[in-house]
């Protein structure tokens, strides 16, 4: 609701539904007052009944002392709000009521970090209850450890101001401390304290980042790694199979800021790109093959043989590998030479450079020489056999499946579950929250890169969405086709140069 004035209608109605005397006023005159208005406002915001949002920006100045009257006249100072619920470090499952009195043990909850470019990292936390004094040390209940502290610092804008002691309701910083992150319960030694840990929203959006230039190479894994420190809904990872530094985080926005951030704080630049598809290979059939390199070039050559056959496992086996040599047809020791051949090649990837993964390679037979086998001989017989089974025995191209949730108001069902549909996914079911709808779909991992945005097209920016891996499945012929001739067609140009 809207709300200009106090002298709105509509506030004194939503105000008197959370009081019962109020309510009886109300009914009995056809208004309030703009004192009743008020202290029913506050108190409604104390009891949780009823939540304020303040419009303004901080860019124009505009907003800004509604803002900070708003925060003197009706939000509850930390002795005036309800007791928090903690629970018991060595009964969880226990919760109890703790009082926020100034005269309580010491407790407290770490919320955020900040990377400061001249005293390290600054760790903000909240205290709930008793008294934390500088120079001093508390307990980490949530990592068990103890940490001493030196100067607490009140933070006003860009200003750090030193204070002797921070008491239940106030919020300050303590710099280059050793174990403690966010979401962390703070104690004294009298009582210990667990409070719920914050949940992060799942990061929506992915990019590449690739460093412009060597320094920047030398310097960004420092500089990503504070700033997850600060945000936990950034996140930093990197792909084994693409080779790519990946970030994510909850839309375009988030990650535009993160990347501005590592070059004014930390002057690293990047390019910024989508990411590649972590695909997989695997077979669809049966295929035997022999794979033989011989090789004799004067003085002692190489020679290794090897038979193999291959056949196809069910997602998610991985690859297996199997002896049933007989006879001595190879002999022991070169056996651990052919798989060593054989993984290697499957890592490589036989049609489009990904791993083969769901096969079981059956070693039966093979032969050798006397003089010229040698380990690498039978690695590289090993590995040739397994690129020319996989061609014979239908190779496809497995690409990542992911369940997604998305959250919208029912009418923009229509068009998201027609939009998953043409992004080669399908819905799997739906549940009804009051207004909101929650889709499940499922969706192949290389169409949802941009889904954030998207998402926030079709709805104006009321939906939202968490996506996690969650199997493998076959790529249509028209979609990998294009993959594997141009992977081809890379290999022959490189093989050419």
């Amino acid at each position: 609701m809207k709300i200009e004035s106090l002298d709105a209608p509509e506030l004194a109605e939503a105000v008197a539904e959370s009081d019962d005397k109020l309510l009886e006023k109300f009914l009995d005159k056809g208004s309030l007052s703009k004192d009743d208005v008020s202290s029913g406002l506050r108190q409604a915001v104390i009891k949780r009944k009823l939540f304020p949002v303040f419009t303004g920006s901080a860019l124009t100045e505009k907003g800004i002392p509604e803002l900070l009257d708003g925060v003197i006249n009706y939000l509850p100072n930390p002795f005036e709000r309800n007791n928090v619920k903690v629970a018991d470090p060595v009964k969880p499952e226990e919760k109890k009521d703790l009082s926020l009195l100034e005269s309580a043990p010491f407790s407290a909850f770490v919320f955020k970090n900040i990377a400061d470019p001249f005293v390290g990292q600054l760790t903000l936390l909240r205290v709930f209850s008793g008294t934390l004094t500088s120079a001093s040390h508390f307990n980490n209940v949530t990592k068990k450890t103890k940490e001493r502290i030196g100067q607490i610092l009140l933070l006003q804008g860009k200003e750090q101001r030193p204070v002797e002691a921070a008491t239940a309701g106030d919020i300050v910083a303590i710099a280059k401390l050793k174990e403690t992150s966010v979401s962390d319960s703070l104690s004294n030694d009298k009582a210990q304290f667990l409070y719920d840990p914050i949940t992060f929203p799942e990061s929506a959006i992915s990019a590449s980042v690739k460093p412009k230039s060597r320094e920047d190479e030398e310097k960004i894994s420092d500089a990503l790694h504070r700033l997850v420190a600060e945000d936990p809904t950034f996140k930093v990872s990197h792909d084994p199979q693409t080779k790519e530094l990946i970030i994510s985080g909850l839309g375009d926005l988030h990650l535009n800021v993160m990347v501005g951030r590592l070059k004014k704080r930390f002057n690293v630049a990047v390019e910024v790109g989508t990411p590649k598809v972590s695909y997989k290979e695997t077979i669809t059939k049966h295929a035997k093959v022999q794979g033989k390199f011989k090789r004799q070039s004067g003085g002692r050559g190489q020679y290794g043989d090897v038979w193999i056959e291959v056949q196809p496992l069910e997602r998610g086996k991985g690859l297996e590998f199997v002896d049933k040599v007989v006879g001595g047809a190879i002999p022991r020791n070169f056996i651990p030479s052919v798989e060593k051949g054989v993984r290697q090649a499957a890592l490589e990837g036989a049609v489009a450079g990904h791993p083969i993964e769901d096969i079981r390679i059956t070693l039966y037979d093979g032969s050798y020489h006397d003089v010229d086998s040698s380990d690498m001989a039978f690695q590289i017989a090993g590995a040739m056999a397994l690129r020319k089974a996989v061609q014979e025995a239908g190779p496809v191209l497995l690409e990542p499946v992911m369940d997604v949730e998305i959250n919208i108001p029912e009418e923009f069902l229509g068009a998201i579950s027609g939009d998953v549909n043409s992004r080669r996914g399908h819905v799997v079911g739906m549940e009804v929250k009051g207004k909101t709808q929650i889709v499940k779909a499922q969706a192949p991992l290389s169409e949802m890169f941009k889904y954030a945005n998207d998402l926030r097209s079709i709805t104006g920016g009321r939906g939202s969405y968490t996506m996690h891996f969650s199997h493998y499945a076959e790529v249509p012929h028209k979609i990998s086709a294009p993959i594997v001739s141009h992977y081809q067609a890379h290999k022959k140009t490189t093989e050419e140069q």
